[in-house]
């Protein structure tokens, strides 16, 4: 049983060195683009974003600059991740504990390097809210976060499929741009930080999954149930799969119909090209889905 355990936790953990070098180069580029928002645009102009930066952010400025934001953030994320960890798996904690080390030594060592803007507020929330929206799409993109809010947003979308990264993150950032506000001292602070959370929140949506809320991925392969397994232990979402036959080739394959919300869009895909690197997929849009993990049949 030890054994078997112990192959289960080597196989979640397996990860391929091509792999894990896209998501490296994807940190990276995510990392800086997301410290820059933070570090060049927020704190130059003296206001404080949602999230656990925004709250580091709070941190560095109540104790004078004593603990650094990227340290700050660490910090912060250790409770909140062992509250998390079990709603999250050890797969995504990994990835996210890599990124989350990039995100520290990127904002504390190599964004201090760089030129703060110190133009208007207003544009620093603008352009602060698009480098850290498109710096957080590459990092969701390799199914991976920087942590903290991150944590507890993920987690709720474990609960609520149906829900947008974009608007839990508001919801969940709402708090800690009010008390950014109070830090600061001014009905501003607060309103420069929910300018740039509202920016990149709605840009992380646009990036990662357009317009529309709602896929129907339609997967052909020869690994059906495998493809089927793996999403339904890993994402948790239902397939239906029906027995067709390529009418070229007269192979037998198996169609996989599955209904999600956008950002599961990248995840499903890789597992299917993972385990069947011939599988052809196809990713249309729907204007609505009704039933479990979606709306309800009552919904209006």
């Amino acid at each position: 049983m030890e054994k078997k355990k112990s192959l289960n936790l080597k196989e979640k953990l397996k990860l391929d060195p091509k792999t894990l070098l896209v998501d490296v180069i994807f940190d990276i580029i995510g990392c800086a683009l997301y410290g820059a928002g933070m570090y060049n645009f927020a704190v130059a102009s003296n206001f404080a974003p949602g999230g656990v930066s925004g709250v580091a952010i709070i941190v560095n400025k109540l104790t004078g600059g004593l603990i650094p934001i990227g340290l700050g953030t660490v910090l912060i994320n250790i409770p909140i991740v062992l509250i998390c960890f079990k709603a999250l798996g050890l797969r995504f904690f990994f990835r996210s504990a890599k990124t989350i080390l990039f995100s520290a030594i990127i904002i504390d060592y190599i964004m201090p390097l760089l030129p703060l803007y110190k133009g208007e507020p207003i544009l620093a929330a603008i352009f602060g809210g698009i480098l850290a929206g498109a710096g957080l799409a590459c990092i969701y993109m390799r199914d991976s976060s920087t942590g903290g809010s991150d944590f507890v947003i993920m987690a709720i979308r474990r609960k609520n499929p149906q829900l947008s990264l974009g608007l839990i993150s508001l919801a969940v950032d709402g708090v800690v741009i009010l008390f950014g506000g109070i830090v600061y001292g001014t009905i501003d602070a607060a309103l420069y930080g929910l300018i740039m959370t509202i920016t990149y929140s709605v840009l992380i949506d646009k990036i990662m999954y357009g317009n529309d809320s709602r896929k129907l991925m339609t997967i052909i392969s020869t690994s059906g149930q495998a493809i089927s397994d793996r999403i339904n232990s890993e994402i948790e979402r239902g397939v239906t799969i029906i027995n067709g036959k390529g009418a070229y080739t007269g192979a037998d394959k198996n169609v996989l119909l599955c209904a999600c919300s956008n950002s599961e869009v990248f995840k499903i895909k890789r597992i299917a090209h993972e385990l069947d690197a011939k599988a052809f997929v196809m990713v249309s849009s729907i204007d609505a889905a009704y039933g479990e993990g979606f709306k309800r049949h009552d919904s209006q």
